[in-house]
Formats: C-alpha cells, structure tokens, sequence
C-alpha cells in the first residue's frame, strides 16, 4: 500500500473495511472513500450483488484498489477468519466502518425473540464483534479509524421498530466504550447517525403518502435524505481531519433531532 496521502482529507494508502456495502448507505461511504484515494474492501451477504458492486467500482476506479468479501458478521468463527483474510491478503485495515443492519418493523407486543435477537444481533453485536477484531491490529499499530453507524433513532423513538431503537441506542454507547478503551492507542471511534436516508430498503415509506409527508415536515430541511449525504461526514470521521474527535455521534438528519 502507497504512503498516507498528505492532505488533510486524502484518504490515499489507507485501506477501508465497510461491512454491508454491496448497496445503500454502505455503497455510497464505499464509493466515496474510492474517491477520496482509499483502497477498499467491500462486504455483503448476496455474493451475486457483491461481485457485481465490486466490478462496477473497479471499472470506475482500478481493480487493484477495490476488494471484496463475504462472511457472517454475526458468527465469531467468520468475523476472526474474514478479518484475518483481509489483513494478510489485501493488507491492514487502517477504516472500519461498521455500516451492516437489518430492520424488522412490527409492535413490540407481537415481536418474537427470534426477531428481536436477529435485530441485536445483526445491528449491535455484530458492530462489536468486527470492531473488536480489527482493533486488535489497529492497536498494535496504533493507528485507526472506526466508523459505527448508528441511526436517528439512536436518540429517538417511534412505534414499531423497537428491537432496532435499542440496538441503534447500544451503537452509541458501544462508540463511547471502545473510545474509552482504545482512544488512547490513537484510534479514533465515532458513529454516524443518518436520519430519514431514501435508499431500496426505504422505498415503501417514501411511497406511502402520510408517511412522507410526516418526513418532510418533521424535517426542517424538508426533505429525506440521500446516501450521498453521508459521504462527506464519512471522508472526514476517516481522515486526519479527525484526529481529535473521540467517542461523537453526529447526525446526519436535516436538524431532526433538534426539533419538537
């Protein structure tokens, strides 16, 4: 891997990790790292989308500079072997970005515990399982960069989607314990917390028409946000630009969160 580039927000001879990124909020972080100068390594569950993400991004960007993996990050067995996989393949992991979450809406009072521990699972535990191997390097060599998505709902709640609330709380909260315990071996942790982002998987909402019309005047930019929105935030949590910045959520959410 080339040199750190030396520009304040140039991402050159760094290599990115970002967990569910074969579509969504985890390819537009992707693309954008690409393009502030990181190698990066995708991830996702369908090996067919992942493969074809992987091949459109390496026409646009060279091959050499983007990777590919899938494994369970659920499974402790496959985080272990796909992180190991990645650092002695491709080459240390310098940005994680714990991007991967699934969401299951329906009340509480008829959730299962079979749902709810999937949500968990994937949303929460998965974060710390991969955060903390890839810490393990990252603290031998002091230096890293660790990015958790977290949610609007990380501070707030709505009915329906309880099990993914609690998770998106424990996101935060697991940020502020990771900075607590690495921020010292100079690895910065923080979270980013997207509001209302129009992606495949939110189609519907943006479809039903009280829906999105409760989005845009709950929003004081009065309107949902893009994937792209997120990028820039992204570039600068994985900077030098952040260097001093431990242990943050920052909302990504046109002001939702600052208004009643």
């Amino acid at each position: 891997m080339p040199a750190r580039g030396s520009t304040t927000f140039d991402l050159t001879g760094d290599l990115a990790f970002v967990t569910g990124s074969s579509r969504g909020i985890g390819r537009s972080i992707a693309e954008g790292l690409l393009r502030a100068g990181a190698h990066v390594v995708l991830h996702g569950r369908d090996e067919g989308r992942l493969e074809r993400t992987r091949q459109q991004f390496a026409d646009q960007y060279g091959k050499r500079r983007v990777h590919a993996i899938a494994f369970d990050i659920t499974d402790e067995p496959s985080v272990r072997a796909g992180i190991a996989s990645i650092e002695t393949e491709i080459g240390p992991i310098t940005v994680l970005v714990n991007n991967a979450g699934v969401q299951h809406r329906v009340p509480m009072l008829e959730l299962s515990l079979e749902d709810w521990e999937r949500v968990i699972r994937t949303d929460l535990t998965a974060a710390f399982l991969v955060g903390r191997e890839v810490a393990k390097a990252m603290v031998a060599r002091r230096r890293g960069k660790m990015i958790n998505i977290a949610s609007v709902q990380t501070d707030l709640a709505r009915p329906s989607i309880g099990a993914y609330t609690a998770a998106k709380g424990g996101v935060r909260n697991l940020t502020r314990a990771m900075t607590a315990e690495w921020a010292a071996d100079n690895i910065q942790v923080n979270a980013l917390a997207p509001g209302y982002i129009h992606t495949e998987m939110t189609q519907a909402l943006v479809d039903d028409d009280a829906f999105n019309s409760w989005i845009l005047g709950r929003t004081p930019a009065h309107r949902w946000g893009t994937t792209e929105d997120l990028v820039g935030p992204a570039v600068w949590l994985a900077s030098s630009g952040s260097d001093f910045v431990n242990g943050q959520v920052i909302f990504v959410d046109g002001g939702m969160t600052v208004v009643v």
